[in-house]
């Protein structure tokens, strides 16, 4: 007999070699219907898998969100028969569930297109349709590779010969299609159902080798209904719409060329952003009690490998040699140049808590494939700050820090969705009793804050736990911005000490933290989450005065001086243009305010002020409008 314990506690015996399905009907002939997995000590199993032994035990529903990815996984072979039997000689190769969807790489002569999607997924709902079962069966390795190889699957042979001795070598049908798969599968492809779709292609290399042969990737998304994919389209659109990308060449903020992969070339508007941002973190950071340093760009090897990061991070390092024989690299982060301006002379645990903040521009060499806008770049600039402590101020240094990062996102027009605490990985350094008292003081400083933090089991760093805080966009989705990193590792490496109450030279401890992650990155959520229609206090360009007619030329040049003595960013339309495709033109560009002046305007003295996005106007005086805006154009910050 096995001995299974379900979720409501209730804990019952089965006769040994009992599948799920055979616990499902003893509990239920309807339950045994509506279940499409089982999970067995947090393993998710095929219903028809025998129960080798006892332990906690649930049924899931196609419904449960555990079902998603099986969902997902199931497609892939879904697609993976329908692309064999509409282009015949395709080899399969890998085919994974992935986050919001799912995809497949092919070995074909022939490359696919776009074209194809409509015919693969009719073909995938005739095979959901057929309702044939998935089946498992485990093979004999020198069996399954002889299989694959009498069909040509070159790829599915080598996988197989790979794989440990020690595993189990299972193979899924589903009908008379088969692939080598670990499972598990729903009962039959009609659970698949029909919520899925075709997104794009895209080439892979076999195994991620850029040596290795080329591959096709289908990529597709799966749901579990209608609805949920109808969803997730909608957003895929407007995320589309909103590509920082397209947005950032359109309002002439910034663009990135070939010659200088992953490094962004700053408009003069984009940088009119960056300084409006930097400038109001500069403020934020010393209304909070932090001093500005900065440091070398580039230093010695030396200096890296006693920080340790030599040995952890020289792949992606840019390294050059001298003509003197000197190995220099470019920093990759700021942590130890701060340590060494702290070590400089003696400290005094007076002086402590010691915030330490610079806006450091670090280089990281990131393969050209994974570099992506601004959200993925090589060179960037931090927000970084480095907080030397006590262990006793390590609470409320923390709790501060959440507070003011909390503040700065909702500033910038994103509110803090969740903070993960990333507890201890299985590779670690320090006592189980160091990660206990670690945890336990982060967990305390986000409750006192007034946040329950969520907890990401094992994502913590190598040599301490750490809090990520994760914001929600406008279209609902998340970005993990900001992170507060214990570390007492780097300060004795660095020797970096103080002279404590007690007259004796004691290790600070040190908080790496950092709120916006860095400006590029931040400023490329910026833009989508705003869609590139800032507010007015960030927008590059504040106002356009746009004429109706080329007599009121002059007035416009008269408004415009007005609005920049008062400190607003603008600037002139004095185009011999109808003013409505000036407003168009504008509006493409993101500009929050038109001012509209023509004949009537200047005579009276007046500015129709014209919003982004609406087709009203409002007539007001010259120095009713600088009232209105300049309120509007006041950081957060500096608000009453």
């Amino acid at each position: 007999m096995i001995e299974l314990k379900f979720p409501d506690g209730a804990v019952r015996e089965y006769p040994a070699g009992s599948t799920a399905r055979d616990v499902a009907h003893a509990i239920s002939p309807s339950l045994a219907k509506k279940a499409v997995l089982a999970e067995l000590n947090g393993e998710q199993r095929d219903l028809n898998r025998v129960l080798e032994t006892g332990g906690a035990f649930r049924l899931i529903m196609r419904d449960d969100p555990a079902a998603l990815y099986t969902i997902r996984h199931d497609t892939a072979h879904v697609l993976a028969e329908a692309v064999q039997k509409l282009f015949p000689g395709t080899q399969v190769t890998i085919g994974p569930a992935i986050e919001d969807g799912f995809y497949y790489d092919f070995a074909r002569d022939e490359p696919f297109s776009t074209d194809d999607f409509a015919a693969i997924e009719k073909e995938m709902g005739k095979i959901v349709d057929r309702d044939a079962r998935f089946e498992r069966e485990v093979w004999d390795r020198d069996e399954a590779i002889l299989f694959f190889e009498a069909r040509g699957e070159t790829f599915k042979a080598e996988l197989i010969r790979d794989l440990p001795e020690t595993e189990t070598i299972t193979l899924y049908k589903q009908g008379d299609w088969i692939d080598l798969c670990r499972g598990p599968h729903f009962p039959s492809t009609r659970h698949v159902g029909k919520a899925f779709k075709l997104t794009k292609l895209a080439g892979a290399y076999w195994r991620g080798d850029s040596s290795r042969e080329q591959l096709q990737r289908i990529y597709g998304t799966a749901w579990a209904t209608k609805e949920d994919l109808d969803a997730y389209l909608l957003r895929i659109e407007e995320a589309e719409k909103r590509d920082h990308r397209k947005l950032g060449r359109a309002m002439e903020l910034f663009h990135m060329q070939e010659e200088g992969r992953g490094m962004v070339f700053w408009h003069p508007k984009g940088w009119v952003l960056w300084q409006v941002i930097e400038a109001y973190m500069r403020r934020r950071l010393d209304a909070a009690g932090y001093v500005e340093v900065k440091t070398p760009q580039v230093l010695d090897r030396k200096f890296w490998e006693e920080s340790g990061h030599w040995d952890k991070y020289r792949p992606n390092m840019f390294v050059c040699e001298t003509v003197e024989g000197e190995t220099l690299s470019l920093k990759p982060m700021n942590c130890p140049g701060h340590v060494q301006i702290f070590g400089i002379g003696q400290r005094s645990y007076r002086e402590l808590p010691l915030r330490m903040a610079e806006f450091g521009a670090c280089h990281r060499y990131e393969p050209s494939g994974a570099l992506h806008g601004l959200m993925r770049v090589r060179g960037f600039t931090q927000d970084d700050a480095h907080i030397f402590c006590r262990e006793d101020q390590i609470v409320e240094e923390t709790r501060r820090f959440i507070e003011l990062t909390k503040i700065v996102h909702a500033d910038l027009g994103m509110q803090t969705h969740e903070i993960a605490l990333a507890t201890r990985p299985d590779v670690r350094a320090g006592s189980d009793e160091f990660w206990d008292k670690a945890e336990a003081m982060l967990g305390e400083a986000a409750r006192l804050a007034g946040v329950e933090p969520v907890i990401a089991e094992g994502d913590g760093a190598f040599y301490a736990p750490k809090l990520d805080f994760i914001v929600k966009d406008a279209i609902g989705r998340t970005w993990t911005c900001g992170t507060l990193q214990l570390d007492y590792v780097l300060p004795e490496r660095l020797n970096a000490e103080y002279t404590g109450e007690d007259g004796q030279k004691h290790r600070p401890v040190m908080l790496h933290r950092a709120i916006l992650g860095s400006f590029e990155r931040f400023i490329g959520i910026m833009i989508e989450n705003y869609a590139g229609a800032f507010p007015l206090w960030l927008a590059p360009v504040q106002a356009v005065v746009a004429t109706i007619t080329s007599d009121a030329d002059a007035y416009a040049e008269e408004v415009a001086a007005k609005f920049k003595a008062a400190g607003l960013r603008v600037e002139t339309d004095l185009r011999n243009e109808k003013v409505g495709y000036k407003v168009r033109e504008h509006s493409v560009a993101k500009v929050p305010v038109i001012a509209v002046v023509g004949r009537n305007e200047a005579e009276k003295g007046e500015v129709a002020i014209r919003r982004l996005g609406s087709q009203d106007q409002t007539v007001v005086s010259i120095d009713e409008a600088i009232r209105i805006l300049i309120e509007e154009a006041t950081p957060p910050d500096l608000r009453d």
